[in-house]
């Protein structure tokens, strides 16, 4: 039996992974901050794969009550396999410059984007340890690497998550740990970066969730992949 933790899991690639899982026979356990959608996509999930078992905790990654809430719920249904660090927060839209950036709303972003992933690891790492193919996905964005304009707030966050990563891939060699960027995609999120714009052209979060089961099946070293490199991962 598989067991997952997905975080930001009632829209976009995180439901989108979520409904593929369950559809592969994973069993799952949801977070998102809305009760209210987190619910509705549990239930979407458990009508279209009624062999898995689902698990909607609604609460906030930046809570360590709710970070223990999803490591309990994943005990309770048999262990833990698979953890994907999907949730997380934007800032201001339209982001602003460095030199205008609020420290304490830059904290915010951190708090949920670097510190609630990390603290999310920690509570999870015994059970991780205990399965065989014990994997971390750390979802993260080309903002990381590039100097894009406006994205220092955003950007710098999946940096360091991305740095937490690479260095926590080395300190645990027994498990997989990626950071995945799945690219630009059709999401509410990617809408509030770029407010007024036509992202119509981006594509469905439901079409990347393939380059990362590929990740997952091939099982390469740690470290950071691309979906757009998929056919490039090698084990």
């Amino acid at each position: 039996m598989a067991v997952a933790v997905i975080t930001g899991a009632s829209r976009g690639f995180g439901l989108a992974l979520a409904e593929r899982l369950a559809a592969d026979g994973w069993h799952l356990v949801l977070d998102a901050r809305g009760a209210d959608a987190l619910d509705g996509a549990a239930a979407g999930i458990r009508d279209a794969a009624p062999g898995a078992t689902v698990r909607a905790v609604a609460g906030d990654v930046a809570d360590p009550e709710h970070r223990r809430a999803l490591v309990a719920a994943a005990c309770e249904i048999g262990g833990l396999d698979l953890l994907v660090n999907n949730a997380s927060v934007l800032g201001p839209s339209p982001q602003p410059a460095l030199a205008d950036y609020p420290l304490d709303t830059l904290a915010a972003v951190y708090a949920v984007n670097v510190l609630g992933p990390l603290g999310l690891i920690q509570a999870a790492l015994p059970l991780l340890d205990a399965s065989d193919r014990g994997t971390i996905v750390d979802v993260t964005s080309d903002a990381a690497v590039e100097g894009y304009e406006g994205w220092g707030g955003y950007g710098s966050s999946k940096a360091a998550l991305d740095q937490l990563g690479n260095v926590l891939g080395a300190e645990h060699p027994e498990l997989r740990v990626y950071s995945f960027d799945p690219g630009d995609m059709r999401t509410q999120m990617h809408q509030e970066a770029f407010p007024g714009e036509d992202i119509s052209d981006r594509p469905e979060p439901a079409t990347v969730v393939p380059a990362l089961l590929a990740l997952l099946a091939r099982r390469p070293a740690s470290g950071r992949y691309r979906a757009a490199d998929r056919v490039e991962v090698t084990s």
